[in-house]
């Protein structure tokens, strides 16, 4: 391991535990009779972040909300009843929003079943690929500590990062500066 990297890795440890994500409780596992996800409920899809960049372009959307969460962080489980209360009022006003898991592949159980049990009924991924080629491609500046939240306009291009856990009046302030910047007309 380069030292660069070591440091790195280190600093997203750091970071994480500062904004207190840690390693998951036993009471936040799925049990293995409760992984089974509801009809209607979400899809999760592996993706890397070509894939998801190509997903935040993908047509449609006036605005993208892309966050990046795990079952075991604190934080993100806090935030994530403001992203669906934005997700269901923003919806008609042209928002998208994307949820990426960053749990390991064998967690998908439980990422299904905390997904089912806020009602997410839209496709969602899960990260795939090296964890810095990863976060480097959605923001360099992104320690790799959860949430991590990026707005892009219907473009996609990044209008916003933010790193930890973030409010509705934030994100409601954000988003309505977004779509007020789309609605504008073109100089």
């Amino acid at each position: 391991m380069t030292r660069r990297v070591g440091i790195l890795l280190l600093a997203a440890l750091v970071a994480a535990l500062a904004f207190g994500c840690g390693a998951p409780r036993p009471t936040d596992k799925a049990s293995p009779a409760s992984t089974a996800s509801p009809a209607g409920s979400a899809q999760v899809q592996p993706a890397t972040v070509a894939q998801l960049m190509a997903a935040v372009r993908a047509p449609g959307a006036r605005v993208v909300l892309l966050n990046v969460w795990a079952t075991w962080c604190t934080p993100c489980r806090e935030e994530f009843p403001d992203l669906m209360r934005i997700e269901r009022e923003y919806r008609q006003r042209g928002l998208r929003l994307m949820l990426v898991s960053g749990d390991f592949d064998t967690e998908l159980p439980a990422v299904k079943q905390f997904l089912a049990s806020h009602g997410v009924d839209f496709l969602t991924y899960l990260k795939q690929g090296d964890d810095m080629h990863f976060i480097n491609g959605l923001d360099a500046r992104w320690t790799g500590a959860l949430p991590a939240t990026l707005l892009y306009d219907g473009a996609g291009q990044r209008l916003w990062f933010h790193e930890g856990k973030t409010s509705y009046d934030t994100l409601k302030t954000r988003i309505d500066e977004a779509l007020s910047a789309s609605d504008a007309p073109a100089h």
